[in-house]
């Protein structure tokens, strides 16, 4: 059996180049998305949560897990379900996992941010946006969520979600434009690094008709071999209740804004 003698020289010489450019190994790894599947944080200890919180201002929960109990137990797809928090325009909620049953998740009643909030098994929805002013700013920024049989976000109100550094792994769709609300708006959606893992079905549903947007950047599919997953899906919106029609997908510079080099296959 040969050896390789020269195999630690190159090595040694190229750790001493990534030195000599001021670059560790360790730092070469950070450029990864600061969310995935691997970084699931565990819970600072557990609250049942019987009927929804109201919050305003802001709320850090440390890393609590909440999860449904009574009336917020059964974990199904009912659409009447409660939300285990409800957001006053203006909060920021903080540092918080959502366990199972999650019944309806969040509501945002206007703008709102949540920074760093954990869904361990989405119930009917993660969070819903609300709110009718076309100046309403959600932002969602780190976390992420799995487990999603339907929608992750649903943007129900009118203005602009911006989600940044996020980690979402079986899902329907990760984030639904209303299709079908009795109110309907113009909607705006932006993605800026996020990681999802297959299996998913859409990425982004935006309806064409009311002048809906999506961009995409940094976004990163892991152990989608068969690129099922759409990145962006296109609708026809109705406020009267019907199921949509769709209305092809990809980019096409005016509503799902993006090019194949936004999208990294893993």
């Amino acid at each position: 059996m040969r050896t390789h003698p020269h195999t630690h020289s190159r090595r040694r010489a190229l750790t001493g180049a990534l030195a000599a450019l001021g670059v560790s190994v360790g730092m070469l790894m950070t450029t990864a998305p600061s969310a995935n599947a691997a970084t699931w944080p565990t819970p600072n200890g557990s609250q049942a949560v019987s009927s929804t919180i109201s919050l305003s201002g802001t709320k850090d929960y440390g890393m609590q897990r909440l999860y449904g109990s009574g009336n917020l137990g059964s974990g199904g797809q009912d659409e009447d379900q409660g939300p285990i928090l409800k957001l006053a325009a203006g909060t920021v909620l903080k540092n918080v996992i959502i366990g199972a049953p999650a019944a309806d998740g969040i509501h945002c009643e206007g703008s709102c941010t949540l920074q760093n909030v954990w869904w361990e098994d989405v119930g009917e929805d993660a969070a819903t946006f609300k709110g009718s002013s076309s100046s309403n700013v959600y932002t969602i920024s780190g976390g992420g969520a799995k487990e999603a049989s339907d929608k992750v976000f649903q943007f129900n109100g009118a203005g602009t979600l911006n989600i940044s550094n996020f980690a979402v792994k079986n899902f329907g769709t990760f984030v639904r434009s209303c299709g079908n609300c009795s109110s309907q708006y113009k909607r705006t959606i932006n993605l800026n690094t996020i990681e999802a893992t297959y299996k998913g079905g859409r990425l982004v549903g935006i309806n064409t008709n009311y002048g809906d947007s999506a961009t995409l950047r940094g976004i990163t599919i892991v152990g989608d071999t068969g690129k099922k997953i759409v990145p962006c899906q296109k609708y026809i919106g109705n406020d009267d209740g019907d199921e949509p029609t769709s209305n092809g997908s990809g980019p096409d510079g005016t509503y799902c804004k993006y090019s194949s080099s936004d999208i990294t296959y893993k």
